[in-house]
């Protein structure tokens, strides 16, 4: 964050009772469940989250200190209590309210978060930053459980714990066991160590003590003693062997100990970790009953929690059956995924095949690695994986697996654009950076058919790493099987090649139909394989037409286009050429459809750049 010049004006919620924070948490929960059925999103997370952001906006002013969320998916309470709560009607919905904290939408949201696991580190460089600069605020970084299983946690909180500085870490645990106490003499050690008397009385007690020189030296050796004692009655805790201060665990739900007990850590000028067990879904039954259905939803009925529209067969369901019959066939076949288990269509695979499945949690370079493992001992490891979440393993895949050329596949799941979470969740640079791993064979289905062949092919024919990269959703009109081919002619053209892969193939077909009422004969070249890349057919293609034209669900550095480009130049073969993509920026949230218009890659966007490519704009 760059310095800024407000003038502090204090937590928002300072001057309210315990009696108002109630109330305005229970209007929280209502007009959460209101929205959030409307518009979709992360619900669950948000329920259970309540008590504790009224508290965090009673003790801290997010206008100047810095609060750090982790994922960010539990950030609605935060945007509505900071001046955008008239336009959460507008959340995840194109040209509105981003579903994850977003320093560009609010001074309030102080880091972008989208995904897991690293908000320790960046309040610690907040915190190191804010020393050195000579600036006074306070940093806060909330995680939840959750995000504790992948292990850049670990990497900060092993740095921030040495720091000595003001940082606290605010742990939201909602439903797994973080270093539990044990016994009646932990549950009264911990009671005691919250009463606010304690606090008042221990903080006397250091400053009586720090006074003289010998008060110092006989409050390390009282300070010891009392370590030692506290040792040998309890496990310690991981947290305070890192160099926190400890605290909790505390009810969060308890508005009154939350605040206060936030304003105890607030003035502690040293690392310390709060220890907060909440209820995901809290205050909305259905959400309480199955938090797991309620963390990201689809609009709904707020009065019963079922879902508007029930979805239909998607590329994940087809991917999670076919992988279930693949290793109905073949023993060594085995599945990984990285806390998505119904998010990458596995739980079939899971309930039939508990010994050959394996959630590593939020841990995507530790699936990678441990596919590599597998497949050196002769299983066939299949890692399900969001294309967002892989970029986190990119130096497993060069290291562990294609060093070696391992056969490890990928399930690349919700390539391409994926609609309302945004920037964050894009699938827009695999294409890229897989191209650049030695020895991977990427794959593109284009229809559920495709995805059921060449995720067949990936794991029992092809060697090596093998990547299949599918789309979220369903397929469109395009429903055909390409076969084993890298490429297939889908329509005969003279004037002008169009080329694509994945479900983008429907709007080049609805572009072909276009230029055909203008008389133009479109020849349409479906890829198959993305890498290694085989131009043949569309060399062959444009040596007719001398026009090319790549429509591309990716980022525009390292697309397919530019591949085809050079290496057109390089067989010297003279075209014109023109890439539609998704730029070389990030692509912003809202429903698929509108993006694409925005980009030119609808059918209408694709044949109107076609028209003037061809000379007639």
């Amino acid at each position: 964050m760059t310095k800024r010049d407000e003038k502090q004006t204090g937590p928002l919620l300072e001057g309210i009772s315990d009696r108002e924070a109630g109330q305005l948490c229970a209007k929280l929960r209502r007009d959460l469940v209101e929205q959030v059925s409307q518009t979709g999103g992360h619900l669950a997370s948000n329920l259970g989250a309540v008590e504790l952001t009224v508290a965090i906006h009673r003790v801290f002013d997010t206008t100047r200190d810095r609060l750090v969320f982790d994922v960010g998916h539990q950030c609605y309470p935060h945007k509505m209590l900071t001046g955008r709560w008239e336009q959460m009607s507008t959340m995840r919905q194109y040209g509105g309210l981003a579903g994850f904290p977003k320093p560009t939408e609010s001074v309030h949201d102080a880091f972008i978060a989208g995904h897991a696991s690293n908000s320790v580190a960046v309040a610690l460089g907040m915190a190191r930053a804010r020393s050195f600069l000579g600036e006074d605020y306070k940093v806060i970084a909330l995680i939840g459980d959750g995000a504790l299983t992948g292990g850049l946690a670990y990497e900060g909180l092993s740095n921030a714990g040495e720091c000595g500085q003001q940082l606290l870490v605010i742990l939201n645990d909602n439903g797994m066991s973080i270093t539990p106490n044990v016994g009646g003499v932990a549950d009264h050690l911990a009671r005691q160590r919250l009463r606010p008397q304690y606090r008042a009385f221990k903080k006397h007690y250091q400053n009586f003590m720090a006074a003289t020189a010998p008060g110092r030296a006989a409050y390390k050796v009282i300070h010891k003693i009392k370590q030692a004692l506290k040792q040998s009655l309890l496990p310690c805790s991981m947290f305070e062997n890192m160099g926190f201060r400890y605290l909790g665990p505390v009810d969060g739900h308890n508005l009154t100990e939350l605040t206060d007990i936030l304003r105890y850590a607030r003035d502690l000028n040293e690392p310390a970790l709060l220890h907060v067990k909440t209820v995901k879904g809290k205050g909305f039954l259905p959400a309480e009953e199955n938090p797991d259905a309620f963390h990201g939803v689809s609009p709904f009925d707020p009065i019963t929690g079922k879902p508007r529209k029930t979805g239909g067969e998607n590329f994940s369901s087809v991917f999670g059956k076919t992988l279930s019959r693949l290793a109905e066939g073949d023993g060594r076949v085995c599945a990984i995924t990285a806390a998505m288990v119904s998010g990458t269509g596995l739980e079939t695979f899971a309930q039939r095949f508990p010994e050959r499945f394996f959630d590593v949690g939020i841990a995507e370079g530790c699936a990678v690695s441990m596919a590599a493992g597998m497949a050196k001992e002769g299983a066939v490891p299949v890692f399900a994986v969001y294309s967002t979440f892989l970029q986190r393993s990119y130096d497993m895949l060069l290291h562990d697996v294609a060093l070696s050329s391992l056969h490890v596949v990928l399930g690349v799941d919700r390539a391409g654009l994926v609609g309302e979470d945004g920037e964050t969740h894009h699938g827009v640079f695999d294409v890229a950076y897989l191209d650049s791993v030695p020895h991977m064979t990427v794959l593109a289905p284009a229809s559920f058919a495709e995805l059921e062949d060449m995720l067949e092919r990936a794991v029992l024919r092809l060697d090596g790493p093998v990547a299949v990269r599918y789309p979220r959703g369903g397929e469109g009109s395009y429903t055909g099987c390409a076969g084993e081919e890298p490429s297939t002619v889908l329509r005969a053209g003279k004037d002008i090649t169009l080329v694509s892969y994945g479900v983008e193939i429907n709007q080049v077909l609805e572009a072909a139909q276009r230029l055909e009422q203008k008389g133009i004969q479109a020849e349409i070249v479906k890829l198959n394989q993305l890498t290694p890349l085989d131009g043949t057919e569309i060399i062959r293609s444009v040596a007719k037409t001398g026009v090319l034209l790549v429509a591309e669900e990716t980022a525009a550095n390292g697309c397919v286009g530019q591949r085809l480009a050079a290496l057109l130049e390089q067989e010297q073969v003279a075209a014109k050429v023109a890439l539609v993509n998704c730029g070389e920026g990030f692509v912003p949230h809202g429903k698929t459809e509108l993006l694409k218009k925005d980009l030119s890659l609808d059918g209408e966007g694709i044949a109107k750049k076609a028209w003037e490519v061809l000379g007639h704009g």
